[in-house]
């Protein structure tokens, strides 16, 4: 018997909460329930996380998390707690299922079956933004070895469980050569780790078009964080519904299920809202915790409850749906169906394909580095960078000198040209002299200078080689 936390949540969520763990008790599920109570309730008491301590404690010690969809308050400096949760938690892997129940509910995709496994606590999502001059807004984009070998081995590993044939990463590498780069570096060597499944890499812009298009070209597709958030839910919408999507977020100690779609204020307390995403959850929580039969014989039931066409509102369809139900009435219907199988569509067997174990991320050897320049970024009003070029200029030394002016990345000192927008956010880089090297100490020189010339320096960046290979970017068009 295990024992799990749940939380009913705000809008549909306590009705699509109710039908859920009815159905996965009457399906046998052998688990023991303690509540708590999260979301808008808390978030208006004054608590800007949405959770209370002692609600923490408990996910905690019970280690799995099922959560029906919350509302977060408009305004008021409030904190999203499903991403407030994966980080605490560490819940590095998000997966996604999305397939299609083609004739049953409507798609243009009969064939779909994909799943899509987001990376989950990094990239843009680190959530650290600074606004550093009067034009110009800063979103730090943060991709780390270890989350890249979490969540790639993770894909891996996942289809080699559920007995997928490819997995395909999505990164914008052409661009982001650093660290959508690492990211596509990574996929590729554990890749090699895997031949039995095949492998390959797609540019985001048309690999996202291709998906949306020919999804049955993809089986497992990994990517770090902003981009599966995205293609999560364009992929549920494209098989039928974002309603029918359930998703899991699972870390070393802890894991939370939910459904993916949001709660519904206006659609609560109406017996409407179809329980299907937050069940599907459910199935996934089952795999997880080992009760792999429960979670078949549930999964079966529904597939052979949308099969009949017995539908909620949102996916009902006269011609093609039979019944239209309300929540309650849904569950029964599941319910009525346990321990029968779809004949249209294909049943589940899940066999043995439930609890992943990974290893823990050891860290490399250290690689030599090496300080081999700085960026000082500048607050400037002016327009014409050959001006501003004359300022920094006062801050060369015999050892430092001003190599390069960028304006939003793009180079515009020495030779740029006088089409490109500038707005104030400069990025002014600093390189060694001919046969010099640079320090920590010049770089605070540099600074110090900064100060006594009247220059508003807003942010340094440390140029590095690592094994002797240029850690930096390019300013673009050099």
């Amino acid at each position: 018997m295990k024992t799990i936390t749940i939380a009913k949540g705000d809008g549909i969520g306590p009705e699509i909460k109710d039908a859920t763990i009815e159905i996965i008790l009457a399906a046998g599920a052998e688990i023991n329930i303690e509540e708590i109570e999260v979301g808008e309730k808390i978030y208006l008491a004054g608590n800007t996380s949405g959770i209370a301590k002692e609600s923490w404690d408990m996910i905690r010690k019970n280690k799995v998390f099922l959560k029906a969809p919350i509302t977060t308050p408009q305004g008021g400096g409030y904190k999203s707690l499903n991403v407030t949760t994966r980080k605490f938690l560490g819940l590095y892997a998000n997966i996604r299922p999305s397939m299609s129940l083609h004739p049953f509910v409507k798609t243009k995709h009969p064939v779909m079956d994909i799943v899509i496994v987001r990376e989950n606590e990094e990239d843009l999502y680190a959530g650290i933004e600074h606004q550093q001059t009067d034009e110009v807004v800063q979103c730090l984009k943060l991709i780390s070895r270890p989350g890249c070998e979490k969540i790639v081995r993770y894909a891996f590993e996942y289809a080699k469980q559920y007995g997928r044939k490819k997995v395909t990463c999505f990164t914008k590498d052409n661009i982001m050569k650093q660290a959508d780069g690492l990211f596509h570096q990574v996929f590729d060597e554990i890749a090699k780790e895997y031949p039995e499944i095949e492998n390959e890499h797609w540019i985001i812009d048309i690999g996202a078009a291709k998906m949306a298009d020919t999804p049955e070209a993809f089986d497992v597709i990994v990517m770090p964080n902003l981009y599966g958030d995205v293609l999560s839910d364009v992929a549920a919408q494209i098989a039928g519904s974002v309603g029918l999507a359930g998703s899991a977020n699972i870390g070393e100690e802890c894991a939370m299920f939910e459904a993916i779609h949001g709660s519904a204020p206006r659609r609560a307390g109406q017996n409407l809202a179809n329980p299907s995403g937050l069940l599907q959850g459910a199935i996934m929580m089952l795999n997880h915790i080992g009760q792999m039969e429960v979670a078949e014989k549930v999964q079966n039931a529904w597939l052979k409850t949308m099969e009949d066409g017995i539908h909620t509102y949102d996916v009902y369809k006269e011609g093609s749906s039979k019944q239209k139900v309300g929540t309650k009435e849904f569950a029964k219907a599941v319910i009525a169906n346990l321990g029968k199988k779809p004949s249209k569509l294909k049943p589940v067997s899940y066999g043995n394909s439930g609890v992943l174990t990974l290893p823990k991320y050891q860290r490399k050897t250290s690689a030599k580095k090496k300080l081999v320049g700085v960026d000082i970024f500048v607050h400037w009003n002016g327009f014409n960078p050959d001006e501003l070029a004359q300022k920094i200029k006062l801050l060369n030394s015999g050892d430092t000198e001003l190599s390069m002016i960028t304006n939003r990345g793009i180079k515009v000192w020495p030779d740029g040209f006088s089409e490109t927008f500038c707005t104030d956010h400069w990025r002014c880089r600093f390189k060694p002299t001919d046969g010099k090297t640079i320090t920590q100490f010049d770089i605070i020189q540099l600074l110090s200078h900064a100060i006594n010339y009247g220059i508003d320096t807003i942010k340094t960046e440390n140029l590095y080689e690592f094994n002797g290979k240029s850690a930096y970017s390019l300013g673009q068009g050099q």
